[in-house]
């Protein structure tokens, strides 16, 4: 089996070695960028599985490399982990609203780190596999092809990240069903989360930002008050 490639961004040298050292120990092959902008000319250059992003970088930032992944086609549904030793929370929100699928702050334990780097290449290996090309849903003006990860609205298309998308099929597949934050913390990022579940605030936010009418009364991602969020067909 070939080994999955990581992509590790950062400007720290100690940082990228490492991770160098201990993602390779872990059976990883590991590229190295300590800029934003050598790491998007190696992720448009080089077959990538997962990049590791710091937020704090010289020229182009993190979070600007970000919104450049997810505004690429063929990158946008890379996975992607935050590092950052910034405590606001506004660098998390905003980081998760672009689509980063977790976050992790420096100084971090190595064991946690490759348990979810493990997660985050399960489940894009578990997205990966081939969908049933009769899978297709559609309320009102929004459809969702999921053989071709396509979503629609008014018959025009709409980019959404990764989990943006995996948060809409879930609850596209299970109409009126109340899902729980915790429920769909399980079930999208798949593992115990160490983040708090705002993060599934901020994806549905964000969602209904896309595919609502009027955001703030949606018609199709229900808030059920003190439980979580239902899909209203």
């Amino acid at each position: 089996m070939d080994k999955k490639v990581i992509l590790t961004i950062d400007d720290e040298p100690h940082i990228l070695d490492l991770l160098e050292y201990n993602l390779t120990k872990a059976g990883y092959k590991v590229l190295q960028a300590d800029t934003g902008e050598k790491g998007l000319e190696c992720l448009r250059s080089m077959q990538v599985d997962l990049v590791l992003l710091d937020c704090m970088l010289p020229g182009i930032d993190g979070i600007e490399v970000l919104r450049e992944i997810r505004a690429d086609l063929k990158l946008s549904a890379l996975p992607v982990m935050m590092l950052t030793a910034k405590g606001e929370e506004i660098d998390k929100v905003l980081g998760l609203e672009l689509g980063a699928d977790d976050y992790l702050s420096k100084p971090f334990g190595i064991r946690e780190l490759e348990a979810r780097v493990k997660a985050l290449l399960r489940r894009s290996m578990q997205n990966q596999r081939e969908a049933d090309p009769k899978e297709q849903f559609q309320t009102g003006g929004l459809a969702v092809n999921h053989a071709a990860r396509e979503v629609t609205l008014q018959g025009m298309p709409v980019t959404l990240s990764r989990k943006e998308y995996e948060l809409l099929y879930i609850l596209i597949t299970h109409p009126n069903h109340v899902f729980t934050r915790e429920q769909l913390l399980e079930q999208i990022w798949g593992y115990d989360y160490f983040g708090e579940t705002r993060t599934v605030d901020v994806h549905i936010r964000s969602l209904r930002r896309k595919l609502e009418e009027n955001p703030d009364q949606p018609q199709y991602i229900r808030t059920v008050r003190g439980i979580g969020y239902k899909f209203v067909k």
